[in-house]
């Protein structure tokens, strides 16, 4: 455990630079009475360590000294492979470059741990996109990588589902974050943070003039937060529906987590049936979810959508009963 710490340590100063015993205890989650005793026992082993003492000191490495990757667990070296993700990195124009970056791993792994890795990327692999849809096309991705990269403010003409359709912006790139095989660009435009669809993005050209990162911005978290919103606005009604336990059991397959975890939450039991009240984007949206559920849930409310899913059903009894009666006056092929 301490010698894990130690090399955790040394790679933090590696890559962050200066830091304080308090920034080093915070970001170990240890003592900064221990911080000190793993900078003595780093000094004895050798490392070119040293620390200036005041407001604006720290500990800080010798320039140019690097550590080696001897300090890697076998579950370290083999969760590298896992966080690979060969075909995002070529849309990013980087295919080369971590195909490179894996051989110069492997060639410095001792050989257990390079036999370890080998086998873990031959048994698992990471498919991005959602069933049933094939990756988007990005031509574009690349100039809007290597602007978010390079800090560089970038023009865009960007298509858009209300009018005017086509519109070109000048934004600030702060991010991508690739989706269920979808990339998307996060940027700050003239007043407020948005999100754009890569491949909605018809034409791109990266500028010279650089930009300042908002302080403090974090995209997982703004991600995170950009979701939890959606789908608030997303559901803007509420349904009361009745499902039989074979609907019960099934319905958390045909809804989105949100409105699974809105049911569990609701749920109330009452003779072998579960009435939930869920959220719902609209009534149309919901009359088709009932629908595919069948007779194992019942609309107790709003009333509109009872109604709707009541329509509904009426046409399409409509419609086979229409096919079914002729069949019924000749015999229906069969004998009499």
């Amino acid at each position: 455990m301490r010698a894990s710490r130690l090399v955790s340590l040394l790679l933090l100063l590696q890559t962050k630079g200066r830091m304080t015993a308090r920034a080093l205890a915070d970001e170990l989650e240890v003592s900064v009475r221990t911080i000190y005793r793993d900078v003595e026992s780093l000094h004895a082993a050798g490392v070119p360590l040293y620390g200036d003492a005041g407001p604006q000191g720290g500990y800080q490495l010798l320039d140019g000294y690097r550590t080696k990757l001897t300090g890697l667990t076998e579950q370290e070296a083999e969760s590298l492979f896992l966080a690979g993700l060969p075909g995002p990195a070529a849309d990013l124009g980087f295919g080369e470059a971590v195909s490179a970056a894996q051989l110069k791993l492997m060639a410095a792994l001792p050989s257990p741990m390079r036999d370890k890795a080998e086998r873990m990327a031959t048994r698992f692999h990471l498919d991005a996109p959602a069933w049933y849809y094939d990756p988007e096309r990005s031509p574009l991705l690349e100039p809007v990588a290597d602007a978010v990269w390079r800090e560089r403010l970038l023009e865009v003409t960007y298509r858009r589902w209300q009018a005017p359709e086509e519109v070109t912006r000048v934004l600030r790139p702060l991010g991508l974050v690739l989706k269920a095989g979808r990339w998307y660009l996060v940027a700050l435009g003239a007043s407020r943070i948005s999100t754009y669809r890569v491949s909605q993005i018809q034409a791109a050209t990266v500028l010279d003039e650089p930009f300042t990162r908002p302080a403090g911005f974090d995209l997982a978290a703004h991600w995170a937060a950009s979701l939890e919103d959606f789908q608030a606005r997303q559901h803007t009604g509420e349904a009361v529906i009745r499902l039989s336990p074979r609907g019960w059991e099934s319905f958390s397959s045909h809804v989105l987590p949100v409105v699974a975890k809105a049911a569990e939450e609701s749920a109330v039991h009452e003779g072998g049936r579960v009435r939930v009240t869920i959220p719902i984007e609209s009534i149309g949206h919901a009359t088709g979810m009932v629908l595919r559920m069948g007779g194992e849930a019942e609309v107790l409310a709003p009333d509109e959508l009872r109604e709707r899913v009541t329509a509904v059903v009426r046409e399409l009894a409509a419609i086979y009963l229409s096919q079914v009666g002729p069949q019924l006056h000749t015999g229906g092929g069969g004998d009499p």
